[in-house]
Parts: structure tokens; sequence; C-alpha cells
């Protein structure tokens, strides 16, 4: 029999305080433009060597298979202790280069170390994810917009950060990438663990889920007001750098207040649900009713799968095809924003990079709790807002196209929001179509699309398109300036998007009568509390 107490819901909810403070610092991998200019100039690259550059960082994620394999074999803790020190090896070898500390490293060994620090975030990500889930499985779509929204957050923390602390030198923020994120998961990796399924803290989950919710939003409105007030003295961005800490601490709100409310509880054993759960790996009325009858030869959509059984399924590919379009072209304006912005004519990019941080963040935490509002209420299946965001983004693109003054800014905004909301809903997604027994190895499966999108929208697509456009540089490399540099791009991108909107239509449709017998589940487990 598992013992439930109070100190342990405080414990959990600790837990989940640490692993956001791990996603506000795991989005490092978004941050290449801030310092992409600088290795290009010391190195002398063309567009196309430079994105292959950024190609190899997202490579890093294509091994996030063996952060997905680890997570059923090894504790949270050795997850969160290998993403560190790769990030510290990664980004430590970088930050020695831009510093000009060491003469710049032959361009393969570059590609070895970006390709380190983009496999980081993925041990990093797989650890918070897989044990947050598991440990509030009623509450998936909060718990990914949540975490996601923070990760979200992590590009314009780290930007502003250096920009208020050390005037945007490349250096000084290659060296906080390295640094700040191993310290941060030295402190998850003594709080964050699994914890067994319990009833408690169920009615007042939604209240907490809310309190970070708010938290973030306030997090995201200092970061905007910050960026959109121009420059600023030495005294206002000490203050602002300290108000910034203060906030991030704010979500340890939650596991104090339950610590002092509950301390003088006594213990309680949980019921005999809750040892049944923990046998078979499912909460407590929380298994997805499967569609006919399970063996080993037949496994029903929403069933706890094995990775070859969620692969021979047309689901999983329309998932795999539709995530590829929303993530691919997102990551393709990422990784290039610093040259768009010149392109464009501005000498300063950190603030699209910053938009795109901020306005992802409101994407990935909006679409995680609206899709869980719609489908407690109606049965709305997720994918019908990957659908949305799709061909918004497709919108966006266009308006990128057509370069008229402050569509960078437009574009910006759009973009961000939209890859949010891909990343925040397709997680929950996975994890109802194909269970939770295999979900941190298909996931990771699912994350071979930041590599392979990567390389597809940013390494080919973009770098070879702005490359017939731009001219030879005095000391190798090349530039464009114009509105024509990357509209080509913008135009292919927003074609992959349309087709993206329709993958997810067919995949809201293919998944209908699994989200109404989720929805009928909800609406059961809620009229036995009452």
């Amino acid at each position: 029999m598992v013992a439930w107490s109070p100190a342990s819901e405080a414990g959990k909810w600790l837990g989940f305080v640490t692993a956001v403070w791990v996603q506000c610092i795991s989005g490092n991998n978004y941050t290449f433009s801030n310092y992409s200019h600088a290795v290009k100039s010391l190195m002398g690259l063309t567009q196309l060597q430079l994105n292959n550059l950024s190609v190899a960082k997202d490579v890093g994620k294509a091994f996030g298979l063996l952060a997905g394999l680890a997570s059923d074999r090894v504790p949270t803790s050795v997850l969160l202790l290998v993403g560190s020190v790769e990030g510290l090896v990664g980004y430590g070898a970088q930050w020695l280069v831009v510093r000009q500390s060491i003469p710049p490293l032959p361009y393969w060994q570059m590609c070895v170390f970006l390709c380190l620090g983009g496999n980081s975030t993925t041990w990093m990500n797989t650890a918070v994810l897989v044990t947050c889930i598991r440990n509030f499985r009623r509450n998936r779509g909060p718990v990914a917009g949540i975490l996601k929204g923070y990760v979200g957050l992590s590009t314009a923390i780290f930007t502003d950060l250096c920009s208020a602390l050390f005037a945007d030198d490349p250096a000084s923020f290659l060296l906080m990438l390295a640094v700040v994120p191993a310290a941060v998961c030295v402190i998850s990796m003594i709080f964050l663990r699994e914890y067994p399924p319990s009833a408690a803290g169920d009615e007042t989950d939604g209240r907490f889920f809310g309190w970070i919710n708010v938290a973030a939003v306030v997090i995201a409105v200092y970061l905007l007001i910050f960026d959109l007030t121009g420059q600023h003295g030495a005294m206002v961005r000490q203050i602002f750098s300290a108000g910034l800490v203060a906030l991030l601490a704010a979500p340890a709100a939650v596991p104090a207040f339950l610590w002092f409310t509950n301390r003088n509880a006594d213990t309680e054993l949980a019921d005999a649900q809750i040892r049944e759960s923990l046998l078979t790996g499912a909460g407590e009325g929380e298994r997805v009713p499967v569609i006919g009858k399970v063996d080993s030869l037949r496994v029903e959509i929403g069933d706890d799968h094995t990775i070859w059984e969620a692969m021979r399924r047309v689901e999983f590919w329309v998932l795999f095809l539709s995530f590829l379009c929303g993530v691919g072209t997102g990551l393709a304006v990422m990784n290039n924003m610093g040259q768009m912005g010149i392109a464009m004519g501005y000498t300063d990019v950190s603030i699209f990079v910053s938009m795109t941080s901020i306005w992802g963040f409101f994407g990935r935490i909006a679409s995680g709790s609206i899709s869980e509002h719609f489908l407690k209420k109606y049965g709305a299946p997720r994918p019908l807002w990957n659908a949305a965001s799709q061909i918004l983004m497709a919108g966006g693109y266009v308006i990128m196209a057509i370069a008229l003054p402050g569509s960078l800014y437009i574009g910006s905004v759009v973009v961000g929001i939209c890859y949010g909301v891909r990343l925040a809903v397709t997680v929950p997604t996975a994890s109802e179509l194909f269970g939770l027994r295999y979900y941190g190895l298909i996931y990771n499966i699912l994350i071979l699309n930041l590599p392979l999108g990567s390389f597809l929208f940013s390494g080919l697509l973009a770098g070879l398109l702005y490359d017939t456009q731009a001219t030879p540089t005095a000391g190798g490399g090349n530039t464009c300036v114009g509105g024509h540099c990357y509209r080509l791009v913008f135009v292919i991108m927003a074609f992959a998007c349309t087709v993206g909107f329709g993958l997810d239509v067919l995949l809201a449709v293919m998944t209908k009568d699994l989200y109404r017998k989720i929805h009928a589940g909800k609406k059961t487990k809620k009229a036995e509390r009452r």
C-alpha cells in the first residue's frame, strides 16, 4: 500500500516548479540568431554554411531517442545530469571561439559542439515532460502548456538578461547558455521525481496551475515592456534583471503554500485504486476507454503502444508529417531571424528573437489550457488547434513575403504564436493517442522533425535561396539586403503550412471517436466527484 501525505503533495509541486525552471533555460537551442552573425564573421562563412551549422544544433535533437530510451530505465536526475554536462561542453566550446580565447575551430568540430548543445535540451525536456505528465495525469493539457510555455519564454529570458547585463555581447551570451542551465539542472535533480498517483489535491490543482499561468503571463508582459521601451540606463537594466529573477521564483509559492497549510496533517494511506494504478501504469479513472478488444495482435488508438505499434498506425504518420510542416518552417524563421532582420535593414535584431519567444509563450500556454477546456466541455479533438495554427502561420509567411514596413514585427508575432501552439498541443495529443507507457520514446521520435525540418527548410531552402540572391563580401562570406532575399522562402513555407493544415484536419476526423470517449470519461469522473 502506498502512503500519501501533504508533504508528498508539496514535494510533487516543488518538483513541478523546478521543472518549470528547467524549461526556462532549456530553450537555448532557439537562440542561435543572437550569436550567429559573430560566428559567421569569425569563420568567414556563407549563409548556406551558417545555416548548416544551425542544422547541426538541431541534428542534436535526433539523438533525443537516447533520452527517450533512457527515460524508462534511469531516474530523472540522471537525465538532467546528462543534459547539463552536454550543454556545458557544447556551449562552452562555442564561447571560447566567439570570445576568441582559442582560434576558430574547424567547421566539422563546430558542428559537433553545436550538436552537443542541441542534444542537451532533449535530455532536459524529456526528463521534465515525462515526469510531470505522469505526476499530473488528469491535467496533461495544462501541464504541457505551462512547461512548453516557459520554454517559449526562455529565449527572451536569455536575450533580455544578456542585453540588460552584458549589452548583447555574444560571448557573454554563450557563457550564460553554458553555465546557467547546468546550475538550474542541479537544483531540479534534487526535487524532481515521480510520485504515486493520488486523488488528493485534484480539487485544487486547477487553482495552482492557474497561479503558475498568471506568473508566466506577468513574466511575458514584463519582458515585452522591456523590449518595447528602447534603450535603458545601467540602473534600469539592473533593476529589470533583479525583478525578472524574483518573478521566475514566484511559482515556488505553490509548494510553499501546500507545505505550510498541511505541515500538521496526519499521513493518510492511499486506497486500493492507487496501488492498482501503480501496477498498471495509469492514474485512477484515467485510462482512456479503448475501442474494441485489445490483444497482442491488435492495439487500438488510445492504448499504451510500444513504439513499433505506434509507428504502424496511420495516425502516427499523419501527426508526424503535420508536425514537420509546422515546426520545420518555424525553425527556419528562428534560425534565420538574424539574417532576415539584417536583410530588412535592421541593425539590432535581438528584438525579433525576443518577440518570437514571448509570443511563442502565449501560444504555448494558452493552447494547452484552451484545448483542455474544449476537450472537457465539448470533446473537441486537440488536432483542430494544430490545424488552426497551421493556417494562421501560412498567413504570417505571406505577410513576411510582402516585406512591407513592419512586416517582420507582425511575422515574428504570428510565427511565434503558431509555433508555440504546435509544440504545446502535440505533447498531450501524442500521449492520448499512444499512451504513457512508452511516451518518452514516442515523444522523441516526433521530435526528430526538428532536425529534419531544420535541414529541409533552414539548411537547404533558406540557405540555398539566400545565397542565390547574396553578393560576396571581403574576407569571405556574403550578404543580401532587401525584401527579395527571403521572399521565395516565405512563399514555399506558406504552401507547406497549408499542407500541414489539411493533415491536421484529417487527424481530427480520424480521432474524433477517441476524443468523444475521453470527453465522456471526464464527464463521468466529474460527476462521481460531486
